[in-house]
């Protein structure tokens, strides 16, 4: 799988949604330090907030295939300058998290997120699962089985290919 960097500002949800990804039970956990995992890269939130630290990320960056710039959907503003994506000398997709809370607005963060430069956005809830498997389907190489392809894979040899679980199904 292609390597996504997280970043975004403190509590926007990178290590919850890093978490979610792995498959991981969602715990709270305050990230310290750039933690490089095997196709995650998750970025402690003081590193974009600060001009100081800012600089580490895009030393980080050029271990990434991607950059994966997050945004709450309940934030009252955008960190993120208009066209900030230029800088990065690799593709940077928007990440708008928390969609299930119930004073989100995605669209808002979405539109920061263009604004910002992001061409592709994806709508995630690292609670509901929304989004993840568009995440991680955006990251796959052409090699790369995921989990739901094995499941489908194995139904299928079962006999329960395209259209096949519709003749099994009972009818009223």
């Amino acid at each position: 799988m292609r390597k996504i960097m997280f970043v975004g500002r403190s509590e926007s949800g990178k290590t919850t949604i890093m978490q979610a990804m792995k498959g991981k039970s969602i715990t709270y956990h305050k990230t310290q330090y750039v933690n490089n995992f095997d196709v995650i890269i998750d970025t402690p939130g003081e590193y974009a907030e600060t001009k100081q630290l800012s600089g580490a990320l895009a030393v980080y960056g050029c271990e990434a295939d991607i950059i994966g710039l997050l945004m709450s959907a309940i934030e009252p503003f955008s960190l993120y300058p208009p066209n900030v994506v230029s800088v990065s000398n690799r593709e940077v997709v928007g990440v708008v998290t928390k969609c299930d809370h119930w004073a989100a607005n995605p669209e808002l963060a979405a539109e920061w997120l263009r604004l910002a430069g992001c061409k592709k956005i994806f709508f995630t809830s690292a609670y509901t699962g929304e989004g993840i498997a568009e995440i991680l389907s955006y990251l796959k190489e052409p090699v790369d089985v995921l989990p739901w392809e094995v499941a489908k894979a194995e139904y299928d040899k079962l006999g329960f290919g395209p259209g096949e679980s519709e003749k099994h199904t009972l009818r009223i």
